[in-house]
């Protein structure tokens, strides 16, 4: 696959060109969420939302529930570096209609963390999607829809593959399959770089994945370069867990996983012919992967989802906090088709 020539924010995507990406290493501390701040997010982001800590082998997943209790069920999975708090222009409105369930990722927000292993197996999607399916069977919800952006659409498509009597649709926003990404990025490795970083062996990504850092991988991913779009109560959910040393080491566990795990998962799956039969929808922002000469649903269609359905909505990377009209116009007509 070849992609066109595009500048995104500062990095170089398919171009001869190299670009480096120089970040100051300084951490600007943020000081811990008070009780006041919680329940003017909670309000304000997540009306009629309820919280709930989840127990599980692991520890304890959080999660914000809203909805009829006796309405369908839908998961929202956040992705990197963010925390459920990216739904709050979504998780409201699609609340009238079903049991909204946003939930910490493993590692992410408020979830527990636990400690990476050589062999990257902890953070390894299907583990990941075995801890999602897990706590959406403690709430009741033995069928339901899972909406993913980023790492949560790796994590939304490998429920999808092995545990397809659990789901009842599924969308996919932002991203690709694991093995495309990679295949992607072998042809031009100047693509989404930071892929490569932060699967780098510990601690090296860690001691790099900085505030400073961290914030910069949001900006290169808008569509306008800043942080605009994000509400300062969203911004300041992710910022205490950016610092915390573990969930650093989570994060870079994702990324890992994500560049050995995760990529033989999916080679398996491919030559099984492995594929989705679920309704489908994939979601992508102009400005970012729709700058790529293969479409984000031919990639789909032509992997693990032959039947999906496709929408760009305009702006970059973060659907639902650049553009949340067009994003939650399109999730709820596919929800209620």
């Amino acid at each position: 696959m070849h992609s066109k020539a595009v500048v995104y924010g500062k990095y170089v995507f398919a171009t001869g060109q190299k670009t480096f990406l120089l970040l100051p290493r300084a951490v600007v501390v943020q000081p811990e969420l008070t009780t006041q701040l919680k329940e003017k997010m909670a309000d304000i982001l997540f009306p009629e939302f309820e919280e709930h800590f989840i127990d599980h082998p692991k520890g304890r997943f959080y999660t914000r529930i809203g909805g009829a209790m006796t309405a369908p069920a839908v998961v929202l999975l956040h992705g990197f570096p963010e925390t459920h708090a990216s739904w709050h222009n979504i998780a409201p409105a699609l609340a009238q209609t079903h049991r909204v369930v946003c939930l910490d990722l493993k590692g992410y927000g408020r979830s527990c963390v636990v400690a990476g292993d050589p062999a990257h197996v902890e953070y390894a999607k299907r583990t990941m999607a075995q801890e999602v399916v897990d706590v959406m069977s403690t709430l009741g919800h033995e069928r339901f829809t899972v909406i993913g952006h980023d790492r949560g659409a790796l994590i939304a498509y490998r429920i999808a593959l092995n545990w397809p009597e659990k789901i009842q649709k599924i969308v996919v926003m932002d991203n690709l399959p694991v093995s495309k990404v990679w295949e992607i990025m072998e042809d031009n490795p100047l693509v989404i770089p930071h892929w490569r970083t932060f699967a780098l062996p510990a601690y090296a990504p860690e001691e790099r994945m900085t505030q400073v850092y961290l914030e910069e991988i949001l900006r290169v991913h808008t569509a306008d370069g800043t942080l605009d779009c994000f509400a300062p109560e969203v911004l300041a959910d992710f910022r205490r867990s950016w610092q915390q040393p573990e969930r650093i080491h989570a994060f870079c566990e994702d990324y890992r996983a994500g560049a050995w795990q995760d990529v033989e998962d999916d080679r398996k799956d491919l030559a099984t012919g492995k594929t989705i039969s679920v309704p489908t929808l994939v979601l992508w922002g102009e400005v970012f992967l729709g700058r790529l000469s293969e479409s984000p649903l031919d990639c789909w269609r032509s992997t693990f989802i032959p039947q999906a359905q496709g929408v760009e909505v305009a702006g970059g990377h973060f659907n639902s906090e650049e553009n949340p009209q067009e994003t939650l116009a399109a999730l709820q007509a596919f929800l209620a088709a």
